[in-house]
């Protein structure tokens, strides 16, 4: 866990704003108590907010951060990772690194985050400011996320941040045994949050959830 009193820029004020949040999300039907407290230790305020918006940061709102991208709204990030299921010392891989700030949440569950981003001008935003922010040991990469990293596979969890048409079977496969992927998945305005668990290499269980809105995964590298 990340000790945030030491850090500039998050005050008792904001402190207050967080529980508020995370008591917002539990009364949407959060139950996770660990994830809810990742919620509240994570300064969500310094996670890339443009600055017409960085007082209305605790809103469970998306807003943006810039290159068409944005932050999840709080209830979004807390709904997928209670759907993860992360423990501490799980090796988790994030599609999509955007603001940074749901892989500062798994981090706070214990995981070893593995994060990749395909804009580089956020990948070395978010770089420099998970680093300064104290998290020095989640591992950033600039890559496709349709590609995954096979190179630091099996992993126990991977989280697609992203509404991807169909998750690609690259990444299924970098699924360790008993392993969960999670992804909104649909072409159209809405997608269907899916839990996918790699029983063996000739089953993999589905579960469909709610229904969300999120940027849209996409090929390749940009910059």
């Amino acid at each position: 866990m990340v000790d945030f009193t030491k850090i500039a820029g998050d005050t008792p004020r904001h402190a207050g704003l967080r529980r508020r949040m995370v008591e917002g999300i539990r009364k949407k039907g959060i139950t996770d108590e660990r994830v809810l407290e990742a919620m509240n230790n994570v300064p969500r305020h310094l996670f890339g907010f443009e600055s017409a918006f960085l007082e209305r940061a605790y809103e469970d709102n998306a807003f943006p951060i810039g290159e068409g991208q944005t932050i999840s709204q709080p209830f979004t990030v807390a709904y997928q990772t209670q759907l993860l299921c992360v423990q501490s010392g799980h090796k988790v891989l994030e599609i999509g690194t955007g603001s940074g700030y749901q892989a500062a949440i798994l981090y706070e569950l214990g995981a070893r985050v593995y994060t990749i981003e395909r804009i580089r001008s956020l990948y070395l935003k978010v770089k420099e400011r998970l680093l300064r922010l104290g998290y020095t040991n989640i591992r950033c990469f600039f890559g496709d996320g349709f590609e995954g990293l096979p190179a630091y596979a099996p992993f126990d969890r991977i989280l697609i941040t992203a509404a991807a048409p169909s998750v690609p079977d690259k990444l299924l496969r970098q699924l360790r045994r008993g392993g969960i992927l999670v992804a909104p998945v649909g072409k159209g305005s809405l997608q269907m949050m899916r839990r996918y668990t790699y029983v063996s290499e000739s089953e993999i269980k589905e579960e469909a959830f709610d229904t969300f809105r999120f940027v849209p995964m996409l090929p390749g590298k940009k910059g």
